[in-house]
């Protein structure tokens, strides 16, 4: 026997070799089955949301866009170009020949809280937290705003609550007059 006839570890047998000129894998790499993301099987899912203290069964994408949708009517730019989009999309999709749907989108971008942010007056003090709107005086407004008061003395309860409602309260030059101090 020769050394080619032996087969064992490292020695295939001839039929099963590889022939030279010929690919290793000749069927190629498997495709990717999963490319894309399961978006389907994931925004089809139902959840239950809140809204006005009533719980309500919707889709997961029915969820998203509404609040993509508050986000939006709130002032955040990126969120109402976001579901702007979303509707666009979804009207490019629609083959049907009905009437088309009438959206009436009334954005709040000049509201008094985006005012209020853009002349540095206030900060909100939950800004991620849509139930809790707060806004907090910052020190400089407060001054200016106690000494357009001229010769007028606030009541101690209208004290506490400037007082409360201002951001960094240390940081106020109050006046002589000014009783509340923490």
């Amino acid at each position: 026997m020769s050394y080619q006839e032996l087969i064992g570890y490292g020695n295939p047998p001839a039929s099963t070799r590889f022939k030279k000129g010929q690919s290793g894998n000749p069927r190629g790499r498997p495709k990717k089955r999963h490319r894309e993301m399961p978006y389907d099987a994931v925004l089809g899912q139902m959840v239950t949301i809140r809204e006005n203290g009533k719980e309500k069964r919707v889709t997961a994408a029915e969820a998203f866009l509404l609040q993509l949708t508050r986000k939006g009517l709130a002032g955040d730019s990126a969120a109402a170009r976001a579901s702007l989009e979303a509707i666009e999309a979804a009207r490019a999709k629609r083959t049907d020949t009905a009437a088309p749907l009438r959206l009436r989108w009334v954005l709040v971008g000049m509201g008094v809280g985006c005012a209020i942010k853009k002349l540095g007056i206030a900060q909100k003090k939950y800004p991620y937290d849509e139930n809790r709107v707060r806004f907090e005086l910052n020190p400089w407004i407060v001054e200016a705003a106690l000494e357009r008061l001229g010769e007028r003395r606030l009541t101690l309860d209208e004290q506490r609550e400037v007082f409360a409602n201002t951001r960094t309260p240390y940081k106020v030059n109050w006046p002589e007059w000014w009783d509340v101090k923490s």
